[in-house]
């Protein structure tokens, strides 16, 4: 079984659709559930909007950074 639940590759969504297939992807996980972010380059201002839009909902950690891959795993902490 794997460590997570989902796996978002942003390189494959038009860039009008990347933040909402990803926000859309972590409302689907349940405490305790991690997804895998996969992307070209590092998604700084995301977790910023994370920030914004999910506070004290999410963790977030570098698997892989760069410079090529970044792959990121953002959970579903319990409200």
């Amino acid at each position: 079984m794997s460590e997570f639940a989902y796996t978002v590759r942003a390189t494959e969504y038009p860039p009008h659709m990347k933040h909402r297939v990803i926000f859309e992807t972590f409302d689907k996980l349940e405490p305790g559930q991690a997804m895998l972010l996969v992307n070209d380059h590092d998604p700084v201002p995301l977790r910023y909007q994370f920030e914004l839009e999910r506070p004290g909902l999410f963790s977030w950690e570098y698997i892989e950074r760069g410079p090529q891959l970044f792959q990121v795993r953002i959970g579903r902490v319990a409200e």
